[in-house]
C-alpha cells in the first residue's frame, strides 16, 4: 500500500474578498505524479505553496509524513546571488564524486547541454547574480533534482526550456521515485508526466485519473452528464476531445478514457479546420504570393544564422518553425517583418524576400508591448477596431472577442496597469487579432497563457483564413495549430521535418552523440589507433543535396495546395460524376508524385 506523503483536510485561503481554496481537502501518496490545472488567477500556485507549508492556509490542516524531504521550484528562486554555479547546484562534492554519478551527470546534460554549462561565460564557476531569470530558473531546477527529494513540487518547471529540454525534462521524471505535483500549461508534458490530475476551479480542486489526454475525456463526460457549465465551454471541451480523438498523426499516447463515451460525445463534433475551405478563402484574401525568399543569407550582427535559404510561405500555409536556442528562429521572423513593413524595400544582408502586395502582417514577439495602462481593457482593444472578420461570415464585436480571451464583463473595465503578465499577454494577441491580418507570425505565443486561455486561443485559430508562422516550445500548440514543422538545425539551413518534432529530436540526439564521438576521438592517446571514419563528403555534394532537398520541399509544398483545390472542386461538383471521376484520378497520380518525393527527400535528409 502507497504512503501518504501529504495531507490537505478542509483547506481554505481567501485574499482582500477572492476566495481562492475553499474547503479543500486532497492528498499525495508515494509514487503520484500529478498535474495541476485551471485559470490564471484561480489558485494553482496559492494550492501548491500551501501544500509545501511555504505559505499558511487561513482555514484546515496540511500535514506531512514524518522525515519528508520535500522539494518547491517556485516562481521566485532563493539562489545566492553571490554563489557559483558550482557551489548551488553541486555543494561541496568533489569533482570525481560528482562526474561518477549517472544521475548528477544526466541532470548537468540535460538541463544544461553538457558538465560545462554552455553559454555560461566561466562554466560551473560563474557567479550567478548577474544571470538572467531563465538562467536562474534551470540552476535551481538542477539543483533540486540532484538534491533528490521525496516529494517534488515544481511551478511551471518548463518555463525557459526549449523543445529538447522539456523532452528530457519529461523523460527525466517518468524515471524517478519520487513523487511530483506540478503546475504547467504544457499539455504535451502533463500527457506525458502525470497520471492523475487536480484541476482549480472556482474554490474547488476536481480530481481525474490519468494524463491530460484523459483529464479532458473526464471532464467533457461530466460536464455533459452534469450539464453544470455554459454552452461555450462545452464546446471548447468537445473541440478539443474531438482534436485528441481524431487528431495529429505525431501524438502517439493514446487516451486511456472509455473509447464508447468518448465516440458519443463527438459523433458531431466537425474536425476542428476544413483546410480546403481555408485555403480556399487564404487565396481570396492573399493572392498567390506571401512571402518568397531567394537565396537568402540572415546575420543578427556579425554572426551568419541562415545562408542559402530558398524557400515560399503561401497563402493558407500553417508552419511551425523549431530549432535550437540562437539559430536564427526569431532573426528569420523579423527579416520577414522588416520586408513586409517596407513593402520589399527592406532586405537581409544578402538575397532577396518578395512580399505579396496584399499581405496584411501581424507579428506577436516575445516581448509584451506597452500599452497605456490607465486604459481600459475594452477601451485597448477598441482603439484597434470595434469588429472584427473571422472569416466564412463570422463576425464578432470587440467585447465579445474579449469575453472569448477570459475578459469577462467586469474585467473588461479594468485598467490595463492592473493586468498581470499573462493577462497582457492575451491582450496583445487580441489586439493582433482585432486589426484583421492576413499572415500571423508567433513567437511564444503560449507564454504566461493559462490551458483555458490556450485553448480558446487554438478554437479561434483554427478557423482564421490567411498564412501562420509559429515559433513555440509548446508541441501540443504547434500539433493542433500548424500543419507542417520546419526547423533550424543549426547549420544555417532551413529543412522541412515531415515527422514533425520528433524527428527534430532524433536528429538532435543524432548530433549530440556524433558531437560526443568526435570528442572522444580528439581525447585519444596520440598514439592510439583512430577509429575508421567515414570520408568526408565534398562541400560540391552537400551543396547540391541541400539544393535538391528545398526543390522537393517546393514541389511538396505547390502538391498540397493542388490537392487541397481538388478538394474542394470535387465538393462543389459532388453531382457530376463524370468530372468527380477526373477531379480523383489526379489526386490519386498527385498522391504517386508525393510519395515519390517524400521517399527521395527522407534519403536526402539521411544523407545530410
Amino acid at each position: 500500500m502507497a504512503v501518504n506523503l501529504v495531507n490537505l483536510e478542509a483547506v481554505g485561503k481567501a485574499y482582500a474578498l477572492r476566495t481562492l481554496l475553499d474547503g479543500v481537502s486532497l492528498g499525495v501518496n508515494e509514487g503520484d505524479r500529478i498535474g495541476v490545472v485551471g485559470r490564471n488567477g484561480d489558485g494553482k500556485t496559492t494550492l501548491i505553496h500551501i501544500l509545501a507549508r511555504s505559505e499558511p492556509a487561513d482555514s484546515g490542516r496540511v500535514t506531512h509524513a514524518g522525515g519528508l524531504r520535500l522539494g518547491l521550484l517556485s516562481q521566485q528562486d532563493s539562489l545566492d546571488p553571490k554563489a557559483t554555479i558550482r557551489h548551488e547546484v553541486l555543494g561541496d562534492m568533489a569533482d570525481h564524486e560528482w562526474a561518477g554519478n549517472a544521475r548528477i551527470r544526466d541532470v548537468l546534460t540535460g538541463l544544461f547541454g553538457g558538465l560545462e554549462p554552455a553559454g555560461f561565460a566561466d562554466g560551473m564557476d560563474t557567479v550567478i547574480g548577474p544571470l538572467s531569470g531563465g538562467e536562474r530558473r534551470r540552476i535551481a531546477l538542477a539543483k533540486l533534482l540532484i538534491d533528490d527529494p521525496d516529494l517534488l513540487v515544481l511551478d511551471e518547471p518548463t518555463n525557459h526550456l526549449d523543445v529538447e529540454g522539456i523532452a528530457w525534462l519529461a523523460g527525466h521524471l517518468r524515471t524517478r521515485r519520487s513523487a511530483l505535483v506540478c503546475v504547467t500549461h504544457d499539455r504535451w508534458f502533463l500527457d506525458q508526466v502525470c497520471t492523475r490530475m487536480w484541476d482549480v476551479q472556482r474554490g474547488q480542486v476536481y480530481e481525474y485519473e490519468g494524463g491530460y489526454s484523459d483529464y479532458v475525456f473526464a471532464r467533457a463526460e461530466r460536464e455533459r452528464i452534469a450539464a453544470t457549465e455554459e454552452a461555450k465551454r462545452q464546446n471548447l471541451v468537445r473541440k478539443e476531445l474531438a482534436w485528441l480523438r481524431r487528431g495529429a498523426p505525431a501524438r502517439t499516447s493514446k487516451p486511456r478514457f472509455r473509447v464508447e463515451a468518448a465516440n458519443a460525445l463527438i459523433a458531431n463534433e466537425p474536425p476542428p479546420r476544413d483546410q480546403a475551405e481555408l485555403m480556399r478563402f487564404a487565396n481570396s484574401r492573399l493572392g498567390k504570393t506571401v512571402f518568397d525568399l531567394a537565396d537568402v543569407t540572415v546575420q543578427a550582427g556579425p554572426k551568419t544564422l541562415i545562408e542559402h535559404l530558398t524557400w515560399q510561405l503561401g497563402p493558407g500555409d500553417r508552419v511551425a518553425l523549431v530549432g535550437v536556442n540562437g539559430a536564427g528562429k526569431t532573426s528569420l521572423l523579423r527579416a520577414l517583418a522588416d520586408a513586409a513593413a517596407s513593402e520589399g524595400e527592406k532586405q537581409p544582408a544578402r538575397g532577396r524576400i518578395k512580399v505579396g502586395r496584399t499581405v496584411r502582417l501581424a507579428y506577436l514577439s516575445q516581448e509584451v508591448a506597452e500599452l497605456d495602462p490607465t486604459w481600459r481593457v475594452l477601451e485597448a482593444v477598441e482603439n484597434v477596431r470595434s469588429r472584427v472578420d473571422l472569416g466564412k461570415g463570422r463576425e464578432m464585436s470587440a467585447s465579445q472577442l474579449c469575453e472569448r480571451f477570459g475578459f469577462v464583463k467586469e474585467k473588461q473595465w479594468t485598467p490595463v496597469g492592473d493586468l498581470s503578465g499573462g493577462e497582457r499577454r492575451r491582450l496583445q494577441i487580441l489586439r493582433l487579432l482585432m486589426d484583421e491580418p492576413n499572415v500571423l507570425f508567433l513567437d511564444e505565443p503560449t507564454n504566461d497563457l493559462d490551458i483555458e486561455t490556450l485553448t480558446q486561443l487554438e478554437d479561434l485559430l483554427d478557423g482564421w483564413p490567411g498564412s501562420l508562422v509559429v515559433i513555440s516550445h509548446d508541441r501540443y500548440f504547434l500539433e493542433r495549430t500548424t500543419d507542417r514543422v520546419h526547423a533550424l538545425l543549426g547549420d544555417r539551413s532551413l529543412r522541412m521535418l515531415p515527422r514533425g518534432v520528433d524527428e527534430y529530436l532524433e536528429r538532435r540526439e543524432r548530433a549530440r552523440e556524433a558531437e560526443v564521438a568526435t570528442r572522444v576521438r580528439a581525447a585519444a592517446p596520440a598514439g592510439a589507433a583512430p577509429a575508421a571514419a567515414p570520408a568526408a563528403k565534398p562541400a560540391a555534394v552537400s551543396r547540391a543535396a541541400q539544393k535538391e532537398l528545398q526543390r522537393i520541399e517546393r514541389q511538396l509544398d505547390k502538391i498540397s495546395g493542388r490537392q487541397s483545390a481538388l478538394h474542394s472542386e470535387m465538393a462543389e461538383n459532388a453531382t457530376d460524376f463524370e468530372r468527380v471521376a477526373k477531379l480523383d484520378a489526379e489526386l490519386r497520380e498527385l498522391a504517386e508524385q508525393q510519395d515519390e518525393l517524400e521517399a527521395r527527400w527522407m534519403e536526402l535528409a539521411e544523407e545530410g
